[in-house]
């Protein structure tokens, strides 16, 4: 459902809040309000504050928000901004009226009130509209969630809702970006991303405190990978960043899982210089370009929603699922409120070659990762044949009368003792094919070169074969995959 123009911008207010933090050094709250003085009043107040490094005005005059959005039964477009910086020594106030043309629009300057010497920053935007406070809070609710997928340490959120002044009329959510793990200060963007998108499926997304016990009992069931791509700095471009983080959730038949894990659908979450956007149109084509079956996954369709890009798998395990994040940033980007405006002329969206980049990258990290998973589709068929191949050498050894030689070959499997029965060697062997098709697998096709030797030895040493009657040269594999 198409969410309407007053939602729209009351998350970019959230968004904008959420940047004013990030930028600070310090710790800060981001407290969000949604005020209805009766059950019967169909006003909603709206109170965005933040404890962040203070406004830049301009931010608010370049907002561009279509007249014909403009309802008198939705929004009066009225803005009332307060703010301040750390060097301020007064508090400002400000309102704004939307329903000004661009052109003519400008922020009316309200007595101030002194700081008295006290030392903070902070913003303070309020609205009144008569959108439903139950589709005020989902919207709000949902956005906080997808925001802490970032997880930016130093950032406190909270999340109230007021009915009048009666006892018990007041209730709320904090959600802290730092709860889970104290050492995402010192982690890197994209280790703060893989440890909040594991946060977003364990829970679902519906709540980042508590997680599904009936998917999730532990967190053996997930395997992550990611993957990082840096383009070129130029005079279009200041130079991008895209993190990708993959998430492949499975779980037992025999378990009950969410609906949501059987599904063979795959939301691309998005952000966008540090906060959450909608896709460009360069994402659709990007994701069906990639040669997913390299990967073992068929890709059935790629599905642009409206701003969001679903993926829709045809051969997942009935339960398993994939999650996908990608966050696009500016290497150098700036450190100041003017970063919620970018210049005109700078290209914005990531290019269809840095999303590919960083895809594979985080599909090869998984595959780096886990084994056996995310083979190719040539290489499962191959593995296909494994068991025979493993279950006839097992029996030339077992059934040989040289003991010598049944010595030798279970020296070189890597086992001890005597007497090792016929399906521990078997296994064995099975073991070390599939170990030389994953890692054969592993290497992209242009640069594969022959494949590794069976057993743990790089080569047998020379004078082996001038003792022995053996015609092929020195450095011959002992399987190959063709």
């Amino acid at each position: 459902m198409e969410i309407s123009s007053v939602q729209k911008l009351c998350l970019h207010l959230i968004s904008s809040a959420f940047q004013r933090c990030r930028q600070s050094e310090d710790l800060c709250r981001l407290s969000v309000v949604l005020n209805r003085s009766t059950a019967a009043s169909p006003i909603v107040r709206v109170s965005i504050s933040d404890t962040g490094i203070g406004s830049c005005l301009e931010e608010f005059q370049v907002l561009k928000i279509a007249g014909e959005f403009l309802c008198p039964e939705k929004w009066d477009g009225l803005l009332l901004v307060r703010t301040t910086s750390i060097s301020d020594d007064e508090i400002y106030h400000y309102h704004l009226n939307f329903r000004e043309s661009l052109s003519t629009r400008r922020l009316n300057r309200l007595p101030f009130n002194l700081k008295n010497s006290a030392k903070f920053s902070g913003t303070e935007v309020n609205l009144a509209t008569t959108e439903r406070i139950d589709v005020l809070l989902a919207e709000v609710n949902c956005f906080f969630h997808k925001m802490l997928i970032l997880n930016i340490p130093n950032i406190v959120a909270e999340l109230v809702i007021e009915q009048g002044d009666a006892p018990g009329s007041q209730h709320g959510d904090v959600f802290l970006a730092n709860e889970y793990n104290s050492t995402l200060f010192s982690a890197s963007s994209v280790e703060r991303l893989k440890s909040g998108l594991e946060a977003y499926v364990l829970t679902h997304g519906k709540s980042l405190k508590n997680k599904c016990d009936s998917c999730f009992p532990t967190r053996e069931p997930l395997k992550i990978g990611s993957g990082v791509a840096c383009s070129m700095e130029s005079h279009r471009s200041a130079g991008q960043i895209m993190e990708v983080v993959i998430i492949i959730s499975e779980s037992s038949v025999s378990s009950i899982p969410c609906l949501r894990l059987c599904n063979t659908k795959t939301e691309v979450l998005y952000f966008k210089d540090f906060s959450p956007s909608s896709v460009s149109a360069s994402f659709p084509n990007a994701l069906a370009s990639i040669n997913w079956r390299s990967y073992g996954l068929n890709l059935g369709s790629v599905v642009d929603q409206g701003g969001s890009t679903l993926l829709e798998w045809e051969n997942l395990p009935q339960y398993a699922h994939i999650d996908m994040v990608l966050h696009c940033y500016h290497k150098q980007y700036p450190t100041s409120c003017h970063a919620m405006i970018p210049p005109a002329k700078l290209k914005t969206q990531p290019d269809r070659n840095l999303i590919k980049k960083a895809v594979k990258l985080a599909l090869d990290d998984l595959k780096e990762r886990h084994c056996g998973l995310l083979l190719s589709s040539h290489a499962r068929k191959i593995c296909s044949y494994a068991p025979d191949l493993a279950r006839t050498i097992a029996g030339l050894i077992v059934s040989s009368n040289d003991s010598h030689f049944q010595r030798e070959c279970i020296s070189l499997l890597g086992l001890h003792g005597q007497n090792i029965a016929s399906g521990t060697i078997e296994d064995c062997v099975k073991e070390k094919i599939m170990a030389v098709i994953e890692t054969d697998d592993r290497k992209p096709q242009k640069s594969k070169e022959t494949a590794p030797y069976l057993f743990e030895d790089d080569c047998l040493p020379e004078p082996y074969f001038q003792n022995e009657e053996y015609e092929g040269e020195d450095g011959d594999d002992f399987l190959v995959l063709d």
